[in-house]
């Protein structure tokens, strides 16, 4: 069956949307859980919402939870938007070669933890548009402690969602550990996860594999919090938390391909600097 282009669009940003809502609302239910154990009001979610100049190019909005008793900063942006590339940044985007016209949806996750055994995670899934059209997207786990069974169980995880999904684990894996890699440290930015880009074909497969992608990132990020979220933790594991942070910070402002294309596609900078952990620390 042929799936015209505008209906494509319309089932990823309907999925990105719903994708939103039931993150916010897990995680919102891992912080009330957190808060009435401790006999605490739990912090909620607020809601940022933002235009493009031009509003007829669509928008986004970002929702935030800070100071939480699971999450120190936790930020879940959905956006659609289109427009043209920037002329120097065109030339680095698939499709754009007699076009720099462009539409993109997709979600995006960051969670930075309170608890310093509970790794920050990173989640973002797109459907983007110029003259072709392709699925993008990953996840990845940063913590500053060592725990070799969670890394274990992340990655096999994700082992499992690629075999079903009929995707090459060990091709998206290494291209995740090649990512996320900060060259001036020499060193990865955390386990690694799963990266994929331009991924072009087989239209209902991808999107099927997005989907089940969101889903496994809710189940991921839930099992990592309830093992640990009464482990306790110590000031200098908090200082090593602060010190990882501190290189995320790093990775995020110097690399990261979503920051340059959010900067470049006139898209909301508070909203795409929304991954930066609050109080990072540098030796």
């Amino acid at each position: 069956m042929i799936i015209s282009l505008e209906v494509k669009k319309k089932l990823t940003n309907n999925w990105f949307i719903f994708l939103q809502s039931e993150i916010c609302r897990q995680f919102q239910n891992l912080e009330n859980l957190a808060s009435k154990k401790k006999g605490l009001k739990s912090k909620k979610f607020f809601k940022q919402t933002w235009k493009k100049e031009n509003k007829n190019e669509g928008g986004g909005n970002s929702f935030i939870l800070q100071n939480g008793e699971v999450f120190d900063k936790v930020g879940v942006n959905q956006s659609t938007v289109s427009g043209k590339f920037k002329k120097e940044f065109a030339s680095k985007i698939l499709g754009t070669e007699n076009n720099n016209q462009y539409w993109a949806s997709g979600t995006s996750v960051v969670a930075h933890m309170k608890n310093p055994k509970i790794p920050a995670l990173h989640f973002n899934t797109r459907f983007i548009v110029t003259s072709k059209d392709w699925f993008g997207g990953g996840i990845d786990a940063t913590p500053c402690l060592n725990d070799s069974k969670e890394k274990i169980k992340f990655q096999n995880k994700l082992k499992e969602i690629c075999k079903n999904n009929k995707k090459n684990y060990q091709k998206y894996k290494n291209w995740c550990d090649k990512y996320f890699y900060l060259p001036h440290h020499e060193e990865q930015r955390g386990i690694g996860g799963l990266f994929f880009d331009y991924e072009t074909k087989r239209w209902e497969n991808n999107f099927k594999f997005v989907r089940e992608l969101g889903i496994t990132f809710i189940d991921i990020a839930k099992s990592m919090v309830l093992n640990k979220i009464n482990s306790k933790w110590t000031k200098k594991n908090k200082e090593l938390q602060l010190f990882k942070r501190g290189k995320y910070v790093e990775f995020n402002l110097l690399y990261d391909r979503g920051t340059k294309f959010g900067l470049n596609s006139g898209g909301n900078v508070k909203s795409i600097l929304m991954s930066l952990p609050p109080k990072p620390k540098w030796k």
